[in-house]
């Protein structure tokens, strides 16, 4: 929970210049703990964002930031040298600590960081126009373009985020332990992950085959990880970097089809509401492909539409998983909120599979 006394310490470990004025809790994301803290710097009112990272989902931290300085250093370094404007609101920046270090780490073994706030920039919950899908898309796109000549190889801050062989394998784990009676409940969900098994393992046998390559991903392409322009309404800056690692575009592509082609929540209670919106798709599509034409494959095109039905059954076992285990990883904030995920997940996937080959039709015409 927050506490004044705890964040003003916090606030004097990193190069900030003024004296903190006052902190607000975010609620936006399930994982980490973050504020965003207003600063008096000579008169003018400054705001940083103080990040927790959560260590029960990352279990090393420092590898954590390790990757986001080389990506974020990466992408800026490619900015300046193409003479981009306004390169502190494409790119998230660092604060160091006193120390110089790109993180401090508190008595209690806690790991903070933080952020200048990129000002001007609005995220937003659910797509609400095409252009917006449009722009979201670009962005996720150009973000991968961006570090596709990255040196080395980075972290696996979670290994196997992806992989949905073993997301299922873990399903089938929780629904035979059923530890909080809870898979009566879900019975119909389980079944509906049971009867779709068979797709799990096209796209990792695409990659095990060197059929795909292994590219640099965000891996977690919610449109709300897209910060769009206040007064242009333009892609300004992709944040959330903890999941950027090794991994396949087509993930990346596929979860901005989960959270940007149905108009509703991802825990959306009215399932009659959540479907596949064909002209957010096909703006996605565009935005994508005009940004990360210049690497993509034949093979990585060809999986364009299918990736949104992978990678939204893949999240619905997730959540789903997750509440068969008593709620450990999702921050749930009523009774059955995994559940409810897990259902609006997999009444998406449905609406996916119906229109796939149409949407393929549209990805192979651009």
């Amino acid at each position: 929970m927050y506490k004044e006394s705890q964040l003003r310490h916090i606030s004097k470990q990193f190069q900030i210049y003024g004296e903190i004025l006052h902190a607000e809790l975010c609620k936006i994301g399930h994982i980490n703990e973050t504020y965003t803290a207003t600063y008096d710097q000579g008169g003018t009112r400054v705001r940083y964002v103080h990040q927790k990272i959560n260590q029960n989902v990352f279990k090393k931290p420092a590898e954590v930031m390790d990757n986001f300085m080389r990506v974020t250093n990466h992408i800026r370094e490619k900015l300046e040298a193409s003479d981009a404007d306004n390169i502190t609101r494409r790119v998230l920046t660092i604060v160091p600590t006193r120390d110089g270090a790109p993180f401090y780490q508190d008595r209690d073994g806690n790991y903070w960081r933080t952020f200048v706030f990129v000002e001007g920039v609005k995220t937003y919950e659910t797509v609400e126009t095409p252009k917006q899908a449009y722009q979201a898309a670009r962005a996720f796109g150009e973000f991968q373009r961006l570090l596709v000549d990255l040196p080395g190889r980075l972290h696996e801050t979670i290994p196997d985020f992806h992989n949905t062989r073993k997301r299922f394998t873990a399903l089938v784990d929780a629904v035979d332990a059923d530890r909080y009676n809870r898979a009566q409940s879900a019975k119909q969900e389980i079944d509906f992950a049971i009867e779709n098994e068979k797709i799990c393992d096209i796209i990792l046998k695409l990659l095990a085959s060197n059929r795909i390559p292994e590219r640099v991903t965000h891996n977690d392409t919610k449109f709300n990880n897209v910060m769009l322009d206040v007064e242009s309404g333009d892609a300004m800056c992709v944040v959330d970097l903890d999941t950027v690692m090794p991994g396949c575009v087509l993930y990346d592509f596929g979860d901005m089809v989960r959270t940007t082609t149905s108009p509703t929540l991802e825990d959306e209670l009215e399932l009659s509401q959540v479907n596949m919106r064909m002209n957010m798709f096909k703006e996605l599509a565009r935005g994508y492909v005009d940004a990360a034409n210049s690497f993509l494959t034949k093979t990585e095109r060809a999986q364009i539409s299918f990736s949104g039905r992978l990678i939204t059954f893949t999240i619905g076992i997730r959540f789903l998983t997750d509440y068969l285990s008593g709620d450990t990883y999702f921050r749930v904030h009523r009774p059955h909120h995994n559940l409810d995920r897990a259902r609006t997940q997999f009444k998406l996937v449905e609406s996916i599979a119906r229109q796939e080959e149409a949407m393929q039709k549209f990805v192979d015409s651009l």
